[in-house]
């Protein structure tokens, strides 16, 4: 397999990216889903990436993009002022799941994090994804915390 490269999205990549992130069976079932570049969605897309506090990275495989991530990074009180990596949105492409491109897609998400003063990465992951559970914990990650949502 030739290598994935990562980089910073454009919106010439919005379609592509929400076609990984409508290749999930939860996220089809949510409120809000679109499949389509809405004006809702193009304006987020355009305030995440004028955000300097955000990142939407991309992974490309010969040319095309095949996974997506969002990062935000979060300036807090606690734990001395340590600064946070938030990531969001993780997706694969489904034909292509299994060959370690998640993998290096989270790690090429702790090395931004890192470049950018953070101390910490943390996540939330949907109660039935299993198998994103047993991927976060291969790579690290605890499940340290319970997390709770509330709609507005």
């Amino acid at each position: 397999m030739a290598p994935v490269t990562f980089r910073i999205a454009t919106a010439a990549d919005l379609p592509t990216i929400l076609a990984l992130l409508a290749d999930d069976a939860i996220a089809r079932s949510r409120t809000g889903y679109v499949a389509e570049p809405t004006p809702s969605v193009r304006a987020a897309f355009d305030e995440i990436t004028a955000d300097p506090n955000n990142e939407l990275v991309v992974g490309e495989l010969a040319g095309e993009v095949i996974a997506t991530l969002q990062l935000t990074y979060i300036p807090g009180l606690s734990r001395g002022g340590m600064r946070r990596a938030l990531v969001e949105a993780v997706r694969v492409r489904s034909d292509l799941r299994g060959q370690r491109i998640g993998e290096q897609l989270m790690e090429d998400a702790m090395t931004r994090a890192r470049a950018r003063g953070c101390g910490m990465m943390q996540l939330t992951t949907d109660k039935r994804r299993t198998d994103a559970h047993r991927f976060y914990a291969r790579l690290g990650f605890e499940a340290s915390h319970e997390g709770m949502k509330r709609a507005l």
